[in-house]
This record gives structure tokens, C-alpha cells and sequence, in this order.
């Protein structure tokens, strides 16, 4: 007996796991960089915060990507068993999963309005994604 396909849906999920391990690594490596190995290995009670402007960006980036990932999880999850997979809700998890890896780049090199578009972008995925779940 073959094992039952898993829904394009999933496999986008799957990819955006590792994008959030991605954006992670971007994140506490310019922390780390900028307050060392030692803070990074520490309890960091001190409380010190990154005052560069890629550490902040990549910080800000990963706790933006941290809003929309819950939603994008449970759509893509709920979508998978309830069978509604594929048109339209593939075309949501798509256009969300591929502006949040566009946005990770614009974000960090600082583009503005641009990077707002892809955003609403990632949510108008988010939209055809329950939109899918729903109607």
C-alpha cells in the first residue's frame, strides 16, 4: 500500500519551518556578532539589547514573520484535513510562503514600501487560505 500524498499545502509548511530556522540563524548571528559569544552563551540578564541596524532589522523582520506564522500554520493544517487543498487555498499558502521569504531580504537591506507591499502580499495569502477553508 503507498503512502497517502501529502497536500502541496504541507510541503509549504514544511519550508516554512525551515524559513523561520533561517530567519533565527539571521537573527541571533547579528546579535552574536555584534554582542559577542559570550553574551550569546550567557543567561543575558544584563539585559543588553543589539543597537546595530542589521541585528535590529533582522530582530524586527523575525517577530513580524512570528504574526503571520500561527495563522499560516493552522490555515495550512485545517486546509490538509478538512481536504480543501489545491486552487485556491494553494494559491494562498504560494503567495503567502514565497513574499515571507522575499520579505526577509527586503527587510534586512532596508527597503521601504516595497517590503510593505510583499507583506500585504503574504496576508492577502493568508486571505485566500481561509477564504478556501471557509466558503
Amino acid at each position: 500500500m503507498s503512502p497517502t500524498p501529502v497536500p502541496t499545502e504541507l510541503h509549504l509548511l514544511a519550508a516554512a519551518v525551515v524559513l523561520l530556522v533561517v530567519q533565527i540563524f539571521i537573527q541571533s548571528g547579528t546579535m552574536t556578532k555584534e554582542l559577542g559569544t559570550d553574551w550569546n552563551a550567557g543567561a543575558r540578564d544584563d539585559g543588553r539589547k543589539p543597537t546595530g541596524v542589521l541585528a535590529g532589522r533582522a530582530e524586527r523582520a523575525l517577530k513580524n514573520y512570528l504574526e503571520t506564522f500561527p495563522a499560516f500554520v493552522a490555515l495550512a493544517l485545517a486546509l490538509a484535513v478538512t481536504g480543501r487543498t489545491g486552487g485556491l487555498a494553494l494559491a494562498g499558502a504560494h503567495l503567502w510562503f514565497w513574499a515571507r521569504l522575499v520579505y526577509v531580504p527586503l527587510y534586512l537591506a532596508g527597503v521601504p514600501k516595497v517590503r510593505s507591499l510583499v507583506w500585504l502580499a503574504a496576508l492577502v495569502g493568508l486571505g485566500l487560505m481561509l477564504a478556501a477553508l471557509v466558503l
